[in-house]
Formats: structure tokens, sequence, C-alpha cells
């Protein structure tokens, strides 16, 4: 086979915008998958653009509620106790970034990231053909206790310096903008700046289409080395076949470190298993997105249906689902919207690739600048796919960055 110029490895949201960015620079670019476009997390998530979601996860606030939160096997945060001792390591790496001093650093660099993803989404979309799946109808973010509602505004007031927008809402207002929510609800907050597409699987097919349109190729195969190779990388396939390119992007989400380890780069990578149930379309007449955020969970209304999922499980990419937190969180989701339709409803779960300070990994490899790694973004791969691509194309033909990308150094672990 010919040698392509670039060879991006993972067909989920953040390798083919990257391919397709790279694609638009004309460079030769080939996609190589384990399975396919859009089968993994780029499938089965929330579908949204959280532009606003600039608070890393590892903070202070959530120190506080995790060990309530790990009491419950289905709550918003579990580790399986088979894997507790494996995942130690990356836990006590995820303390150490709830420090207010890494939390500041980290919230800038993500709003940076945040700022760059908005400024490029939209003429991405119009190049790809895919804006008509962009919806633009904010998030609404409830609290069952004013002491809730009061813990939450440090948070708020992050997002106020950084020229976020939001608006405060008692339960009259909240029931004018959605009606139908439990009256357990008494206050809560919508970001009129948090998108969202049709459906997260087929915006990832559309895209698979349009860089196929244009001359891309996507193949089935599973990368497990990488080695630089004169002025190119030699990549070898688990069926002992090799692939040389002149420049690889390492997109491969909850797999990827396993590739950057081949080239020394020890990056700790862990896995949130993120769950959810997707409802008939007319199972709720939902005029925005939901963050349950006490329960770790939000509901979503997509062009497929309704879906309602989230949470987190650090649980690895070898042990079998727990479909009863997808059980867990439909049952809170009836209660909290009564009128919630629950039959035929379709689970899933998949693996968010999550690194312990929020933020992704987006840079050269260690021992070559011929490898760009992009990946890590947790439960933020949609959001930034637009912005990521726009650093991987930078990077791979030597332009100068937009923003400053140092925060999200592969060498920072």
């Amino acid at each position: 086979m010919a040698k392509s110029d670039v060879l991006v490895i993972g067909a989920g949201v953040v390798g083919l915008s990257a391919a397709i960015a790279a694609q638009a620079r004309g460079l030769n670019v080939v996609v190589i998958d384990r399975e396919g476009p859009a089968a993994g997390a780029s499938a089965g998530n929330a579908g949204a653009f959280a532009f606003t979601d600039i608070l890393p996860l590892a903070s202070p606030g959530i120190l506080k509620k995790a060990p309530k939160w790990l009491l419950d096997p289905l709550g918003p945060l579990a580790v399986p106790p088979r894997y507790a001792l494996r995942i130690l390591p990356w836990m006590l790496r995820f303390w150490r970034a709830c420090a207010p001093a890494r939390v500041a650093r980290s919230t800038t660099a993500q709003t940076a990231l945040m700022d760059l993803s908005r400024a490029e989404l939209e003429p991405f979309l119009t190049a790809s053909g895919t804006l008509p799946m962009l919806r633009k109808g904010g998030n609404l973010q409830v609290y069952e206790t004013e002491a809730e509602f009061q813990a939450s505004l440090p948070g708020w007031q992050a997002r106020a310096r950084h020229g976020i927008e939001f608006q405060h809402m008692d339960a009259a207002e909240m029931a004018r903008l959605q009606p139908g929510l439990a009256p357990r609800f008494i206050r809560g907050t919508f970001t009129p700046g948090w998108y969202s597409i049709a459906d997260p699987k087929l915006y990832t097919l559309a895209l698979a289409e349009h860089f196929r349109a244009l001359g891309g190729v996507i193949d089935i195969g599973d990368v497990t080395a990488l080695s630089p190779d004169g002025q190119g990388v030699r990549c070898t396939l688990r069926d002992g076949s090799v692939r040389e390119a002149g420049k690889v992007v390492v997109a491969a989400g909850a797999f990827s470190h396993r590739l950057s380890r081949t080239l020394g780069d020890a990056i700790p990578l862990e896995t949130e298993r993120g769950y959810n149930t997707t409802l008939p379309v007319d199972a709720f007449d939902l005029r925005t997105q939901i963050t349950f955020g006490g329960h770790g969970f939000v509901i979503t209304k997509l062009s497929t249906g309704v879906r309602v999922g989230g949470a987190v499980e650090l649980g690895g990419l070898d042990l079998p689902p727990n479909f009863r937190r997808s059980d867990a969180m439909l049952k809170k989701a009836q209660i909290f919207l009564p009128g919630l339709k629950t039959q035929g409803g379709v689970q899933w779960m998949g693996f968010r690739p999550s690194l312990p300070d929020s933020l992704p990994v987006i840079g050269h490899a260690r021992t070559t600048s011929n490898v760009v790694y992009a990946f890590g973004h947790g439960h933020l791969g949609l959001t930034q796919s637009a912005g990521t691509a726009r650093l991987v194309a930078d990077l791979l033909t030597g332009q100068p960055l937009p923003i400053d990308i140092q925060a999200f150094s592969p060498r920072r672990f």
C-alpha cells in the first residue's frame, strides 16, 4: 500500500474531524480504526457542545461529593471493587489535580480550548455539510435545595469571569422554560451558549462520508505499535501487517495510551465508562437539555430519541457493562420528569478517555515530531472536536498555533 501523508488512528469524532482538517490543508489522509466510524464513545454520548463546561472535573468541589457518591454503587461516581487497586495511582493524580492553583491553571487552559472550539465549530460544520444538524437549545442545570444552589455559585462566578452568559432561575421561570419538571427542583441556571447536535452517531457518520467524498480512505485495522522510521512512522497492526505514513495522529480514544506507550510516553489515561438509555422521540416534550448535577446525569432530546445518561464509572476497558447504572438513572429521570415515558429504551455503555487533570493530550510525541497526540477529552470529545482538529492540522503543517497548548502537553505527567 502506498505511503500516506497522514495516518489518523481512530474514526471517532476527534479523529475524523482531525482527518478532515488535515485533508483541507492538501494532505493525503488515511483513517484507520479497530471497528470503523462512530463505533465508540462518539456514537452514544449526550450530543452536547458544552462550551460553558470550563471547570475541570478534578476540583475541590468533587472531593467533597466523592465520598458520598462512592458509597452508592449505582450513583454518579463509582469504582468497581475489582478495579480499585488498579486505578489507585490515577486517583492519587486526580486528587493532586484538585489543588486550587492547579484547578485555576486547568480552567484557563480549558477555557482557551473551548473558545477555539466554539469559533471553529460552525465553519467546520459548514465545510463538512453538517450545519443543519446543529441545535442551540441551551442547558438547564437544576437544584433541589437552596444549599445546593448556593454551593454552585463559585463555579458560576468563575464562568462569569470568563464571559460565559447564564441566567439563574426560580421554579416559576424554570417551568416556563421547561414544563414538566418535578416541584422538588426549586432553583436552576440556564446557559444559552450550550449547543447540541441532532444525533452524535449520525453526525460522526456524516463526517466519515464527507471525508470519503473528498478522496479520504477509512480502513479497518488494529494498530498496536508505532515507531519512528526515517522521515516517517512505521505502524504495526495486530495481524502482523505494517503501514507507513509520513505523520501519524493518535486519536484512538480510550485505547490511545497503549499506542503512546510504544513511543515511550506513559500517559495516565483511564476510562470513564458512561451509560445511557435512549427512549423513543415521544418520550417527553423536552425543550432544552437538563443537567441533574447532584445526580450526575443529563437528559437530551436528539432527532432519534430522548437520551438519559451520564455518570462516571472508573472501571477500565475490560470489565463487563453494569447496566443497572442505566436503570438507576432512568428511574430517577422518571421521578424528576413525572411525564417521562420510559418504555422502549435502548441501553448503551461507552468508554470516555479521561486524564486525571481533566485536560486532553494534544501535542507531539516525545521521541518524534511525526506523531501528534489528540486524545483524553473525557466527556468533552464532541465539544472540543473542531478546536482539536484545528490544532492538529496546524501541528501537522508547522503553522502557528492559535492558542498556547503547553497545558495539554503529553510531557506534563
